[in-house]
């Protein structure tokens, strides 16, 4: 996977974040939602693209990703491609033992992140970088991605990335748009002009709409730039020409490629091919 990231020839890096069905959901709802979810990930594979799938992403509890791929997945899927994002907010030996059981099953790398600290299980460790260098002892063939926020102060974020722990072959950012960009610029500006290297994919949200009660409740979790998108969405612009202008605002900023979430399984493959499009991808 990093020898894909870093020997890109120039083009973006487009690829896509996926979430596993919710664990409470009953027998026949999940059995439908990780049949939907299969068939997303045969196709962004096949087309190449890497898939990121979360690790109980927004405080709810979602199913154990590895074992649902270990079990069904179609033994014709390039699993080097699938990057589970995995959390401090285990067990530190459950952790080592999902870095070996990736490895073992075709998977190329892990995202390794802190995890919200404000609900749920308390974290491992306290910070990321310190999971990783574990996992890094435990299994050195793995790649490690890590975590950066464009909206924390930029001193802050670029000591993080530029420290020589950090131990991450690439980094996955917070999700930006065009009506913020200019947070990510100036990130990869600075860490770039200190000499880092290491492949950065930027974070898109597609947003479906611009209704009041999800932005509201979305904002727990990420930047929403509300008025922004209520003034795009209420002069007619489709969801998929807003999120193709984050798109082209990431890669303008200087990111390597974009990472798109929040797509619907059954559709995904369909959508993102719109918004690249209108992108100009």
């Amino acid at each position: 996977m990093i020898r894909a990231l870093r020997g890109g020839g120039g083009a973006p890096i487009v690829s896509v974040e996926l979430r596993p069905p919710l664990a409470d959901l009953d027998a026949a709802d999940g059995i439908d939602a990780w049949i939907d979810l299969n068939h997303a990930i045969r196709r962004f594979t096949g087309d190449g693209r890497f898939v990121f799938l979360t690790d109980d992403a927004v405080g709810v509890s979602e199913e154990e990703t590895l074992g649902h791929l270990d079990a069904n997945l179609d033994p014709g899927i390039d699993r080097s491609r699938l990057v589970p994002f995995l959390t401090c907010k285990h067990s530190l030996d459950y952790c080592r033992l999902y870095a070996e059981r990736a490895h073992t099953m075709g998977l190329a790398a892990l995202t390794v992140v802190g995890g919200d600290p404000r609900g749920g299980a308390p974290r491992c460790l306290p910070h990321a970088w310190q999971l990783r260098e574990k996992l890094r002892e435990r299994v050195p063939a793995l790649g490690l991605g890590g975590w950066a926020n464009p909206f924390r102060a930029v001193d802050e974020q670029a000591g993080f990335l530029l420290d020589p722990h950090l131990e991450a072959d690439f980094v996955l950012t917070q999700v930006v748009s065009h009506h913020d960009a200019g947070h990510l610029t100036e990130l990869i500006s600075r860490i770039r002009a200190e000499g880092f290297t290491a492949p950065i994919l930027a974070g898109v949200f597609h947003y479906r709409s611009a209704n009041p009660r999800t932005l509201s409740r979305l904002a727990d979790f990420l930047p929403v730039p509300a008025e922004g998108l209520t003034a795009e969405f209420d002069a007619g612009l489709p969801a998929e020409e807003v999120t193709a202008r984050s798109v082209r605002a990431a890669l303008e900023s200087g990111a390597d490629g974009v990472y798109v979430s929040n797509l619907r399984l059954r559709d995904a493959p369909r959508v993102l091919g719109r918004i690249l499009e209108r992108a100009g991808v």
